[in-house]
């Protein structure tokens, strides 16, 4: 029976004894008396230091061994085998996305995918009352009754269909994001909700395995993804539009960094609810976080260099107590919603962060 790779001695310390005649055998123990004594020297120095990689390195130097990176040992015969180091950082990108093997938890969990969160006071500088877009009938004639104070939260999901698709690598998710932005406080209307979004994605997971790092900055992430946007509302107020997306994520510490261009699919103009969305939402957006002592801060934004305009988001999730989190979200410029990504205002929410920042 062949024995595993694993469990298969190196050929330098084979010793055929079978074929050895027992003088020689005898010669074998005397020689490996000293080594054996110093072993047992080194082993009462060595043994008692906790720390594993000071431990490694007390024994290479009592043996004049030079250090080497811990992997896993290929085969004698020359197959080649999966390099794992046991001394990689650990990875808030690769444990949200599930990137490396050790990571895996199978296909059709439901886990987080964007921020979720519920603001119970969230008020605008400037609400958009007569919402409009270039497009043929989509334009309000009189102004809504809306409170420049209302709630807002948002739930987002993803799971993963199929796992594994290159290797131990290559993951399908389906994810969705719905925002909503409701008038809670306007009694005398039966508080409607102002706006909805609904955004469903499809995305293609890489881990991208780069060695080398820019600028510190370690490349993690390749996300392919398209996206589908809608407030699900007619007409004057209907809003879509489709992209398709290559999503950059790096990292650097306790920093995260996802670069996320863009190109929106054309559509006819009789069902274009927004022609001119990217002169105000751009073709990407750019987010950067920093996590530290349970407290995250991110921000994200957009710009667009056609029609000069942008968006910012920043976000400040902290604890309160125990696994309860407290939120903070202020934004300024265009697309707080998809109804208002041609109205500029400045907002600010305070609430709870409903499950862990992703």
């Amino acid at each position: 029976m062949t024995q595993s790779t694993s469990n298969r001695i190196p050929a330098r310390y084979c010793v055929e004894v079978r074929r050895a005649s027992f003088s020689k055998v005898i010669h074998f123990l005397w020689l490996a008396l000293p080594l054996t004594a110093t072993a047992a020297s080194v082993g009462q120095e060595c043994v008692t230091i906790d720390e594993t990689k000071s431990r490694l390195e007390c024994y290479d130097l009592a043996f004049g061994r030079q250090a080497q990176p811990l992997v896993a040992a290929a085969a004698d015969d020359g197959a080649s085998a999966p390099v794992f180091h046991a001394s990689r950082e650990p990875s808030p990108m690769s444990s949200v996305w599930e990137l490396r093997p050790e990571d895996k938890r199978g296909t059709f969990r439901l886990l987080p995918h964007k921020t979720n969160y519920l603001l119970p006071i969230h008020y605008s500088t400037r609400i958009n009352k007569v919402p409009g877009s270039p497009a043929s009938g989509h334009a309000v004639q009189s102004a809504l009754p809306l409170d420049a104070t209302e709630a807002k939260f948002q739930l987002s999901f993803k799971v993963k269909a199929w796992e594994n698709l290159l290797g131990d690598n290559g993951d399908v998710w389906f994810a969705y994001t719905q925002q909503s932005n409701w008038q809670l406080y306007s009694r005398d209307v039966s508080s409607p909700f102002r706006e909805t979004d609904y955004e469903p994605e499809l995305v293609f997971s890489l881990r991208t395995d780069a060695d080398a790092d820019v600028l510190d900055w370690r490349w993690q992430l390749l996300n392919l993804g398209f996206v589908h946007q809608s407030n699900g509302r007619p007409l004057p107020l209907s809003r879509s539009w489709n992209r398709v997306y290559a999503q950059f994520g790096f990292e650097r510490g306790p920093f995260t960094l996802l670069a996320r261009p863009w190109f929106r699919l054309p559509e006819s103009a009789s069902i274009d609810d927004n022609p001119d969305i990217r002169d105000y939402l751009g073709s990407g957006d750019l987010r950067l976080a920093y996590a530290n002592d349970g407290h995250v801060f991110s921000v994200l934004g957009r710009y667009s260099a056609k029609g000069r305009r942008g968006g910012l988001q920043t976000e400040w999730a902290f604890p309160i107590s125990g696994l309860l989190k407290g939120y903070v979200q202020l934004t300024n410029g265009y697309g707080a919603s998809l109804i208002d990504y041609n109205h500029s205002q400045t907002t600010l929410g305070v609430g709870l962060l409903l499950l862990p920042w992703q």
